[in-house]
């Protein structure tokens, strides 16, 4: 036992001892560097540009991105662990034009995380994100989340639909910048004559990137299977009478309370032309949503190789 806890120590102190050379060491350069070329080369400095260029090794990707992105953007991206995830952040602040203020909260937010994207097998997501790198191709899958973050919206703990609605229209600015930069609202309570009877969508929104309209109903408890004909019937609507020339079909959004993520599977909903998600007017502790997200991304992964299904929502936070 004492010869464990005495090389464990041994390691402890070389760790240190390199720690502390490396320290010494950049201390040296960022000195030298700013006598060369003046300001600009602080010890913190030099730690960034050493990790950008390890994870930011390719030339051309990187001219791509400094045309649009600062050294400040850069900064939030290059410590993140995932290949990927610095991929998506770095491509959507780019193609989103964020400032590092935005940037920085949809890390915060776990965007990566609450997108299809993150829980596409590796090679698939790898795929993607180098299209949208490459011809600045978007996808559904890069653009809708699951959970919305509503928290925002300031709503009691007893509200209505109409409540959801109109704290979503009072709060429109934070909630487009929620969905995404590239939405356009367009109309609330949009009126369909079908036949003899008329029916209402909650709202409708416009996706620049996508070229597509985005049917959007709000629903406040759980996800009913009832609902995929009701959107089904939207979207053939707005493909017969709004649907413009060059557009792309229009896609719906079902907003829900909570949602079984089994009966999503064996309907589609998770490709397609209609996607659900969970919205959250409550934030739990980040360290429980991170552990549900990370969760939710391996069983989706698993999902798509074969092992068994994810069956439970977020609502169990």
């Amino acid at each position: 036992m004492a010869l464990k806890r005495t090389e464990a120590l041994g390691q402890i102190l070389q760790k240190a001892a390199l720690f502390i050379s490396l320290l010494d060491a950049s201390e040296l350069l960022s000195s030298r560097l700013t006598a060369e070329y003046g300001k600009g080369f602080r010890r913190s400095n030099v730690f960034h540009m050493i990790r950008f260029a390890e994870v930011f090794g390719d030339a051309k990707i990187v001219q791509t991105l400094s045309g649009l992105l600062s050294w400040s953007h850069f900064v939030e991206i290059i410590y993140l662990k995932d290949p990927l995830q610095r991929q998506f952040y770095a491509e959507m602040a780019r193609v989103e034009r964020w400032s590092v203020r935005t940037l920085r909260q949809k890390i915060q937010g776990m965007l990566y995380e609450r997108t299809a994207i993150s829980r596409k097998p590796e090679e698939l997501a790898r795929q993607e994100l180098e299209a949208l790198q490459e011809a600045d191709l978007m996808t559904p899958d890069l653009v809708f989340r699951d959970p919305y973050l509503l928290d925002f919206l300031g709503l009691e703990d007893t509200y209505s639909e109409h409540d959801l609605e109109a704290a979503i229209l009072r709060e429109l600015e934070r909630f487009l910048l929620e969905l995404g930069t590239d939405f356009s609202f367009i109309a609330r309570q949009k009126r369909m004559t079908i036949g003899d009877k008329d029916f209402y969508l909650d709202l409708l929104f416009y996706h620049r990137s996508l070229r597509r309209l985005v049917a959007l109903e709000l629903k406040l408890g759980s996800f009913d299977a009832a609902y995929k004909g009701q959107m089904e019937l939207y979207l053939r609507w707005l493909d017969k009478y709004e649907r413009r020339t060059g557009e792309e079909p229009p896609i719906g959004l079902i907003l829900c309370g909570e949602k079984d993520r089994e009966q999503i599977e064996l309907l589609q909903l998770d490709r397609g032309e209609i996607r659900v998600a969970e919205y959250l007017v409550e934030l739990p502790p980040k360290g429980l949503l991170e552990a549900k997200l990370h969760e939710a991304i391996r069983l989706a992964r698993g999902q798509v190789e074969g092992r068994g299904p994810d069956l439970h929502g977020f609502r169990e936070l």
